[in-house]
């Protein structure tokens, strides 16, 4: 399952193998500096924003890649099935993604770890 990790200044969206091959990318990197808001969304789906984008997406079951929509791309690992809450990471305008929607486990603890790292 995709998780976020803080290593140094930056913020990874880590992949498993399925992940990237569906995501169709290796990994997701941003400047901690470009972090603007951490916040948990219970209701999966309601976290992803725009269209389906360059990646795998099955309705109701999954939604991996990006979502190009009005303010610019949001990148998505979200699996529905799973009834996961969903870690949103909104980012500054100066980053690459919008948005990062990421599923998962321990959706608390890894709020903690970014909004500590990010300083928000």
């Amino acid at each position: 399952m995709a998780r976020l990790v803080v290593k140094g200044d930056g913020l990874i969206v880590v992949l498993s193998w399925w992940e990237k091959t569906a995501a169709r990318r290796r990994e997701v990197r941003t400047p901690v500096s470009a972090i603007r808001r951490v916040s948990v969304e219970p209701a999966c789906w309601r976290a992803l924003r725009g269209v389906r984008g360059g990646g795998t997406w099955t309705s109701g079951v999954l939604s991996y890649g990006v979502r190009p929509h009005p303010l610019g791309e949001d990148f998505a690992a979200v699996r529905g099935r799973a009834r996961r809450p969903v870690v949103c990471v909104d980012l500054w305008c100066s980053s690459p993604f919008a948005r990062l929607a990421v599923s998962d486990r321990a959706p608390d603890a890894t709020v903690r770890a970014v909004r500590a790292a990010a300083g928000v």
